[in-house]
């Protein structure tokens, strides 16, 4: 047995996708990013960059090396459908309802409407579709468009005087805006909540006909017709009220077709001379048409489906905030994705926080101007006799005395062997202990793997009142997250929520001047 899963089905997961995420009650979504020390993984990484593995295993890897997470809210999602240009000289596909592996367009060789170049953007961001690209018995294929469509008038025409025999249907305008975010090298945005938007509702409101005809092409001529211009032709089918004009030139052919009623409710039609009395000798070819069915609605009553919105733009800026720094700086990520619902630490309520380190991070003390932790190293703290806690640096702040680190399985688990091929035990054993400003018997508050060794400021925050910011020289530091005598959680809980897409990068040094632009497409 043979199933397909339709584009209608991609369209709607989309619309859900963008839904989701616009909802203030349901579901939240965040953009992570992570891996900082990517080369240390793979030495090759920035210059083959591997494709992530898609496991339960890995999902847990990716959680390890996260270092912050941004919300996606409304404003930060558009459908993007795929960018064509238009440029003079170049044959483009027009709409056609019927599109197949048996009937592929004809320039494109697409085998679906959705894959063909039917539609395009003019150099003002004005988006058209192509009613008719000038296709007749002589040009099977259609023919190059010269004129570029610039007008906005509701009904479909051609572009200019050239004779092209183009007929371009104006759509909708991509606002500056819009671009700003949502335009890629290859996908542009198309307009938020068409069928409610008042910024196109003239063009929406426009195709209150569904199954209204607007095109139908000659693919035979015929022969031995009579010279005439024949009007109010029926066109016959499912619909109602539908008529075009057919002239035959002196050669006793059909020269031009055009619509002159689109009527209304058509999802199959024909143009029939002989039923409307208009015949040739019993031995002439007969004249052949093929009439156009526009979408359900007719062009321009929702685009989605129209030009096949099956892909969705999400955007994300992460940018340096004083009062909240969340997104470490000197340090570098390889690793962009998006998780749906993750929770707040240590905790089963969705995470809501416009921003989340997943970092942990101490308060030191006795630094120096001349105090440095290594970023990528590793720092240490003996929290009780045989028991060592260790991390990475994330991030060392000389001023503030913070230092953000991330626990990563290999640090308790060696990929080591012996001469004997038997595993080499980790150097800090089995078990990934936290760092704590209350160390048991035998341990101390000390961080080793610094330049010197700093302790743990035990004093700064409590529970009654947590340390979010710290005073020097009468210049006030937020932190980006809240201590508790020196120690810091991340501000998600690892490994909760859904992981939806990962995409491993080359590695991007981010600088305090610094911001970055993420842009995700997701296909359906």
């Amino acid at each position: 047995m043979s199933a397909i899963i339709t584009n209608q089905f991609r369209i709607l997961n989309s619309e859900n996708l963008i839904a989701g995420i616009a909802s203030t009650t349901s579901d939240n979504y965040y953009v992570f990013l992570g891996l900082p020390n990517a080369t240390e993984v793979d030495s090759n990484w920035d210059s083959s960059t591997p494709s992530p593995v898609d496991n339960f295993d890995q999902y847990n890897t990716f959680w390890d090396t996260i270092i912050a997470l941004k919300k996606l809210n409304d404003s930060d999602v558009s459908k993007v459908i795929r960018k064509i240009t238009w440029t003079s000289g170049t044959t483009y596909d027009m709409y056609r309802h019927d599109y197949s592996a048996s009937n592929p367009a004809p320039n494109s060789g697409a085998t679906n409407l959705y894959d063909s170049n039917y539609y395009v953007v003019n150099s003002d961001y004005r988006v058209y579709i192509c009613i008719n690209n000038g296709t007749d018995p002589e040009n099977t294929s259609g023919k190059p468009s010269i004129d570029e469509p610039l007008f906005v008038d509701l009904e479909p025409r051609a572009a200019g005087v050239s004779g092209d025999g183009y007929v371009w249907k104006y759509l909708f305008t991509i606002k500056p805006s819009e671009l700003i975010k949502f335009d890629s090298t290859s996908y542009m945005p198309v307009p938020r909540n068409w069928s409610t938007n008042t910024n196109v509702a003239s063009v929406r409101d426009n195709t209150s006909v569904s199954g209204q005809i607007k095109t139908a092409l000659i693919t035979n001529r015929g022969q031995g017709y009579t010279e005439n211009t024949y009007n109010n032709i029926p066109i016959r089918g499912n619909g109602t009220g539908a008529t075009c004009s057919v002239v035959v030139g002196a050669d006793q052919k059909v020269s031009s077709i055009s619509i002159t009623n689109g009527g209304s409710g058509y999802t199959y039609a024909t143009v029939d001379l002989k039923s409307a009395g208009i015949t040739n000798g019993s031995t002439d070819k007969d004249a052949e048409f093929s009439v156009i069915i526009p979408p359900p609605g007719g062009h321009g009553f929702d685009i989605y489906r129209e030009l096949g919105a099956t892909r969705v733009l999400i955007y994300s800026r992460f940018e340096n905030d004083e009062l909240d720094p969340d997104f470490v700086t000197g340090n570098q990520f390889a690793r962009v994705g998006i998780i749906k619902n993750p929770t707040f630490y240590d905790s089963t309520q969705v995470l809501t926080k416009q921003k989340a380190s997943a970092l942990y991070a101490l308060k030191l003390t006795g630094l120096t101007t001349s105090t440095t932790y290594t970023l990528d190293t590793e720092v240490s703290q003996t929290i009780g006799v045989g028991s060592t806690a260790v991390g990475k640096v994330a991030s060392w702040n000389n001023v503030t005395g913070v230092l953000k680190y991330w626990q990563e399985r290999k640090l308790s688990i060696s990929t080591q062997r012996d001469a004997y091929n038997n595993p080499v035990t980790p150097r800090y054993g089995y078990e990934l202990f936290d760092f704590t400003a209350l160390p048991d018997t035998g341990g101390s508050v000390t961080i080793v793997g610094g330049s010197s060794n700093l302790a743990i400021q035990t004093t700064f925050g409590s529970s009654d009142n947590p340390g979010v910011s710290t005073t020097i020289n009468n210049n006030t530091y937020y932190l980006g997250q809240t201590f508790i005598k020196g120690v810091a959680s991340p501000e998600v809980e690892k490994y909760s929520g859904d992981i939806l897409y990962v995409d491993n990068r080359p590695s991007v040094i981010r600088t305090s001047n610094q911001k970055e632009d993420i842009k995700v497409i997701l296909q359906f």
